[in-house]
């Protein structure tokens, strides 16, 4: 699970996930995935007429709307007068301008972390821990075998390192390719059968058990380690021992294939980069993703049993199992950082029905697990300062308490001002999504960095129900991409 921490008006969210130094991610080595090569190359970018044509759309409608704003400026003072002379006006005047100050202010409380931070570097071969690495996989075919190639091919000492796949009860050919990179691999990879599909939490649990490693570390099957991520993913366990986890810098594998991973890639980066960075600052990153995380031994051990037995509303939990393992790691008082040198690449949905059901079922996670958090957050969970987490959960719930609030102020001024309701939104579009625009193009690709406006036009208008409707269903179970 990869959280959207911070949504702005219009655009979409954003965490962080850029490179270990300013260096670009061309500088990067390619990743042998043994069957092909898998470039970590940010750098350039290539584009089909279908391309050009959806960017000069994108720039056409928010300079057209820009344009209608600075027209219909008589429009939207009047309003704005009409308004003024309501109680019910002035309320929601006073609350736009309170929760644009809280965002700005939060804001610019992120980027000073950020500024902060920096990734730990790799410690020596002889200082790294043993280390399992755990491969749930269910119906992901030959991608499998592209993941645990990819860690063989890690520069991880061979003898430190132990590398668990536990197939869930996958219907088609997955158990094949794990078989075929047993067969290649030899005793650097264990493989093992459910007996049934049981779920991702099951699987895990399972590795959890049998691993011997001092450090846990989990990978998705659909997942591309760069050659020195494992050892700078677990070097933090070694030079802060308050660390109880560490989250991984995800990247899109298949961002030059469909239009919705390359416009996702730049929301990624902006995510995991600079969202995560400053959390990182903070010893509070929120979510250590399913794609790439590591975990202390003795921090996974004090809360496995409840962990595996969690419940909602006396359901039990079979989803969120990354943003609830965090949230019982902080809960024990350690620190969860990020470590930007840390590469993973991973599949994301390439259609509008698997993204939002993924969407889904991240956000009825972060409504479940921020109700945990609220438990202990607001007491002396561990030594030093607990301010900066205590921000970060309050900004998750001022995400969650507006969101039906807001839905129903966009219907009610989509209906009573359509054309100034959605200039306005254009234009606010257009300025808050340069900032991770500008983010991406600094540390990658200018002109891939337009693609984050097309989709802040996308998730504003297309997924913008998401979270209410996360929040109606939140004791829903199922996977929902798992067909």
């Amino acid at each position: 699970m990869i959280t959207q921490d911070l949504k702005f008006p219009a655009a979409a969210s954003a965490d962080n996930k850029l490179g270990g130094n300013n260096t670009a991610f061309e500088n990067k080595p390619t990743m042998d995935t043994g069957e092909e090569q898998v470039s970590g190359n940010y750098s350039k970018a290539t584009f089909t007429k279908r391309h050009v044509s959806i960017l000069v759309g994108t720039f056409m409608l928010l300079i057209g709307a820009a344009y209608a704003f600075y027209l219909l400026q008589p429009q939207y003072q009047e309003m704005n007068l009409n308004r003024m002379d309501t109680i019910g006006g002035m309320i929601l005047l006073i609350t736009g301008i309170f929760l644009l100050l809280f965002r700005l202010g939060f804001l610019a409380f992120i980027a000073r972390q950020f500024f902060r931070y920096k990734p730990v570097s790799s410690v020596t071969d002889e200082e790294l821990p043993t280390c399992t690495v755990i491969v749930p996989a269910y119906n992901e075919g030959k991608l499998v075998y592209s993941t645990l190639k990819s860690l063989v091919n890690s520069s991880y000492p061979a003898e430190k390192l132990e590398l668990i796949a536990i197939n869930d009860g996958s219907k088609d050919d997955t158990w094949a390719w794990m078989e075929k990179a047993k067969e290649e691999l030899g005793d650097r990879v264990s493989i093992f059968q459910q007996p049934k599909n049981m779920g991702k939490r099951h699987a895990l649990y399972r590795g959890f058990k049998l691993g011997k490693g001092e450090v846990f570390v989990t990978v998705d099957s659909d997942s591309i380690v760069e050659v020195d991520t494992l050892r700078n993913l677990v070097s933090p366990f070694i030079t802060n021992e308050n660390c109880g986890a560490v989250a991984g810098n995800v990247r899109v594998l298949n961002n030059q294939k469909a239009i919705i991973p390359r416009m996702l890639n730049v929301s990624f980066v902006f995510s995991f980069e600079f969202i995560r960075s400053a959390q990182s600052v903070m010893g509070s990153v929120l979510c250590t993703p399913g794609a790439l995380a590591a975990y202390r031994r003795n921090a996974v051990m004090n809360c496995l049993e409840e962990w595996m037995n969690q419940t909602f509303m006396g359901q039990p939990t079979d989803i969120g199992e990354d943003r609830a393992m965090t949230n019982m790691i902080l809960k024990q008082g350690f620190h969860v950082l990020f470590q930007r040198n840390a590469y993973v690449l991973t599949n994301i949905p390439e259609k509008y029905s698997s993204l939002h059901k993924m969407f889904t079922r991240w956000e009825r996670s972060n409504v479940r697990e921020n109700l945990m958090m609220t438990k202990f957050a607001f007491k002396p969970f561990r030594n030093g300062s607990r301010a900066g987490t205590r921000l970060l959960l309050v900004n998750q719930w001022m995400g969650m308490i507006t969101a039906y609030p807001l839905i129903l102020m966009m219907i009610i001024l989509l209906i009573a001002h359509p054309v100034l309701f959605i200039c306005s939104t254009l234009l606010s579009i257009l300025i808050f999504s340069s900032l991770p625009a500008f983010f991406y193009a600094k540390k990658y690709n200018i002109t891939e960095a337009f693609w984050i406006y097309s989709y802040s036009i996308f998730y504003t208008f297309g997924l913008f129900w998401i979270t209410p409707y996360a929040m109606a269903t939140a004791s829903r179970r199922g996977w929902l991409t798992r067909g």
